[in-house]
């Protein structure tokens, strides 16, 4: 039986052909991103602001503004009342009560029974108490490790490269960090820990991905000296486009599951991953690759002994083969 075969080995993509309206595109929405997160900000989860986050399960769905007028009711302090995952899925976010941890318990049990009482059936999933220092330390060291993931990763690639693919690293990455926080900001999404884990692993797919691609471009600038940059960036692109396809679907596909038919408890990891493997493939050929075309990367880049002495040196273009 013969191996399923997604992309033919002749395949031949001008991916690069889009390069200008594709950056293009990608800096308007980095902008947009940015300027999203810093006017509107990001729904923060009780992991960074503090508080009590309460997740009931209601009999039937039943309007925010009610469930708020019954959690208002009790006197507990302003309530923010969401909805997540199915319709009868609601999350009710209170202020940190005064008096340690005896008062929280005792605010989480009045929720309880206030909620059994307006709503018969009701079912309290989780109760989640997070001190106001506790938030503070978690935001600084959440924000740290994207911050220091992605400058160890482009330190890496410049090490184990040149500089200029280090800048294609780190620009990909920060377009996909910028697009995911854009996004939750955007759909108001609870941001907690699980996301900043989410995003983490999506820097670590992308980084992959991107380093798949540019390692075949150091092979063929050595193997086609004599070649424009363009065209050995496209050949690249396809000699590697096999083993994105089959990565990138399978990722996609069981996270897809995971969204439509998972817990709702990880509905937001799982939505911040699948954005995530999609804006990573997506920037590892439109991104990372038009860097090198703009920052002066030509067949002289990797110009080494062996290179000058191999019989590949200075060899045309023969057509793209399949990645292994």
């Amino acid at each position: 039986m013969r191996p399923l075969k997604l992309i033919p080995d002749n395949t031949n993509i001008d991916f690069l052909r889009w390069r200008t309206l594709a950056m293009g595109l990608s800096v308007l929405l980095i902008i947009a991103s940015i300027a999203l997160v810093a006017t509107r900000g990001l729904n923060l989860g009780v992991d960074f602001v503090g508080g009590q986050v309460v997740r009931a399960t209601l009999p039937q769905p039943v309007p925010l503004d009610q469930v708020r007028a019954r959690v208002d009711a009790l006197g507990l302090g302003d309530a923010a009342v969401q909805q997540f995952g199915s319709p009868r899925d609601v999350s009710i976010r209170l202020p940190l009560p005064a008096g340690g941890d005896e008062a929280a318990n005792a605010a989480a049990d009045r929720v309880r029974a206030g909620l059994t009482r307006a709503f018969p059936g009701a079912r309290i999933a989780s109760v989640d108490t997070v001190s106001g220092k506790v938030s503070g330390e978690l935001f600084s060291k959440g924000a740290w490790a994207l911050a220091l993931a992605m400058l160890g990763v482009s330190l890496y690639i410049w090490l184990r490269f040149e500089w200029q693919f280090g800048v294609g690293a780190l620009f990909s990455l920060f377009h996909d960090v910028a697009l995911t926080l854009g996004f939750f900001s955007l759909t108001w999404l609870e941001f907690d820990l699980n996301i900043v884990a989410a995003i983490l692993t999506i820097i670590g797919y992308s980084l992959n991905d991107t380093i798949v691609v540019y390692d075949r471009v150091r092979e063929n600038l050595r193997k086609y000296r004599k070649m424009e940059i363009i065209p050995l960036l496209n050949l690249s692109t396809n000699e590697t486009l096999s083993r994105t396809i089959v990565t990138s679907l399978s990722l996609i596909m069981a996270l897809a599951a995971l969204v439509f038919l998972g817990p709702a408890v990880i509905f937001g990891f799982s939505l911040a991953m699948l954005l995530g493997i999609v804006i990573g493939t997506y920037s590892s050929i439109y991104i990372a690759n038009p860097i090198l075309i703009w920052t002066g990367v030509t067949g002289a880049t990797f110009v080494t002994n062996a290179a000058t002495k191999g019989p590949a040196a200075g060899a045309e273009r023969v057509g793209p083969r399949s990645d292994a």
